[in-house]
C-alpha cells in the first residue's frame, strides 16, 4: 500500500497545511496557531480551570505550560485563584487576550466559509461522519 492511499497520510497532510496557513496568519499578528487554539478554547467571560484545558485540547501538560507562560508575558492571559474553590487556578482573558481571540476566531471562520463554500451540505456531514469513526478508532491515551 502506498501512503498516499492511507487514512492517515490524508489527515496529516491537510492539518499541516492547516496549521502551516494558521500560524502564518498567527504571526501577522504576533501569535502561533498553538495561542490561537487555546484562546479560542478559554471561556472569554468566566475563565476556565488550567486543569481543562489540556485534555480540552489534546495538548500535553508540558507544552500548555509553556504556552500559557508566553500568553502571560504577552498580556494575553491572567491566571486567578477561583473563588469558590481556592485550588483552581482560572485562565482568564485579558482585554488584549479577548483582541486576539476574536482575530482568531475570524481566521477560523473565513477558513471554514471558504471551504464550505466549495461543498455540498451532504459531503460536509460525511466528511464529518468519516472524522468521528476515525476518531473512534484511535487508541485513547488519557
Amino acid at each position: 500500500m502506498k501512503s498516499e492511499e492511507t487514512i492517515d497520510f490524508h489527515v496529516r497532510w491537510a492539518w499541516l497545511k492547516i496549521s502551516k496557513m494558521y500560524n502564518q496568519e498567527a504571526s501577522k499578528h504576533g501569535m502561533t496557531q498553538s495561542i490561537g487554539f487555546i484562546l479560542l478554547n478559554i471561556d472569554p467571560r468566566n475563565g476556565t480551570p488550567s486543569t481543562q484545558l489540556g485534555p480540552k485540547m489534546g495538548m500535553e501538560p508540558t507544552s500548555l505550560s509553556r504556552t500559557l507562560k508566553t500568553m502571560e508575558d504577552k498580556g494575553f492571559i491572567t491566571r486567578l485563584q477561583d473563588e469558590n474553590d481556592r485550588r483552581i487556578m482560572r485562565i482568564c482573558l485579558t482585554d488584549e487576550g479577548k483582541r486576539m481571540r476574536e482575530v482568531s476566531k475570524s481566521s477560523v471562520v473565513r477558513f471554514n466559509e471558504k471551504v464550505l463554500d466549495q461543498v455540498s451540505e451532504e459531503k460536509f456531514q460525511n466528511f464529518i461522519e468519516v472524522i468521528q469513526i476515525i476518531e473512534q478508532n484511535t487508541v485513547k491515551t488519557s
